[in-house]
């Protein structure tokens, strides 16, 4: 049984707290918040020890109450919270993205390496049966080599607001933090041992508040196969993925927050079909699981969930992006 933390009691800690309820190998303990109407208000829905909630997040950390922090608290604030968490042997499960850049992230895995300390990054759809079945369709050679993949992902926000954590630069806003890493993430599943993504090129536009509100991008994923990507918060995007391979293509209606019951389509020459695919739980319980499982060295089947080597070289790409549009 894995006890964990809550830093930051925002909408996705909220998710967290009612999706760790669907699994067996985890338990929520204790809370930190620097609102008190957030802590009061967690504690009542959740049944939190009144000594385990915490104003000062370092208190929550610190306790011997917990074996693992899920930070879920602004993107300018990961990494310190990180150094902390390692610092008191704790494992970590942190909200996307890791940092604001990628001498952050390197200063993060450096604490992480040194400490010896187990450490996730929150990119859920990872966990999913949806990423594997995927995958298993490539590896049957469904639809031959691959030779591009194109990935989508984006919402309208209606009003600018400079306090919205979307769009204050400060906080670490821009479409390309807020949701770049998952399509930045998809490509590098397709990435073979020892090779990685190599930025091409990029174009995009700002917003009033001077972050990223939309952008391009094209990477080469591996030695062969072209990415292309856009994101955005101009424009409620269709939000798929698709893999062209010589022989045919897939395509995934719903890449990022799949249901526990989904689809992927399958053109092969003539031939189209859907792969069903149902999950017990929900994505969130799903990803909670199987992160608690691997905090506990427990063999389980092969994971794609994002390590704290992979969420560096996700983050490479993410700042290669960011600082070419500048």
């Amino acid at each position: 049984m894995i006890r964990w933390g809550i830093v930051g009691l925002g909408n996705m800690a909220n998710i967290f707290a009612k999706a760790i309820n669907e699994v067996n190998n985890s338990k929520l303990i204790c809370i930190a918040s620097k609102s008190n109407f957030k802590l009061d208000a967690f504690q009542k829905n959740f049944d939190i020890k009144r000594e385990n909630k915490f104003n000062d997040y370092k208190d929550l950390i610190n306790s011997k109450e917990i074996d693992a922090v899920y930070i879920s608290t602004l993107n300018n604030t990961h990494v310190d919270l990180i150094l902390e968490c390692a610092k008191n042997n704790k494992k970590i499960l942190c909200e996307k993205p890791i940092g604001l850049n990628l001498d952050q992230a390197n200063s993060a895995k450096q604490s992480i390496n040194s400490n010896n300390i187990l450490f996730y990054e929150a990119i859920a759809y990872r966990s999913h049966l949806q990423t594997k079945k995927i995958l298993e369709l490539i590896k049957s050679d469904e639809i031959g080599e691959i030779e591009r993949i194109e990935a989508f992902f984006g919402f309208r926000v209606k009003k600018v607001k400079k306090e919205s954590r979307l769009f204050n630069k400060d906080l670490g806003g821009g479409a390309i933090l807020d949701v770049g890493c998952y399509p930045i993430s998809f490509f590098n599943l397709f990435c073979k041992k020892n090779e990685k993504l190599k930025f091409i090129k990029s174009k995009g536009t700002f917003s009033s508040t001077g972050v990223d509100d939309e952008s391009e991008i094209e990477v080469l994923v591996g030695k062969n196969i072209k990415g292309y990507c856009r994101v955005s918060f101009k424009e409620n995007l269709k939000n798929y993925c698709k893999i062209y391979g010589k022989k045919g293509i897939i395509r995934v209606s719903s890449p990022w927050l799949p249901n526990q019951r989904g689809f992927i389509e399958i053109n092969n020459g003539n031939s189209y079909y859907k792969k069903f695919i149902t999950s017990k739980k929900s994505i969130y319980a799903t990803q909670i699981e199987t992160i608690s499982s691997l905090f506990l060295d427990k063999e389980i089947e092969r994971n794609y969930c994002v390590d704290i080597n992979e969420s560096v070289e996700i983050m490479r790409i993410l700042d290669e992006w960011k600082t070419s549009l500048i």
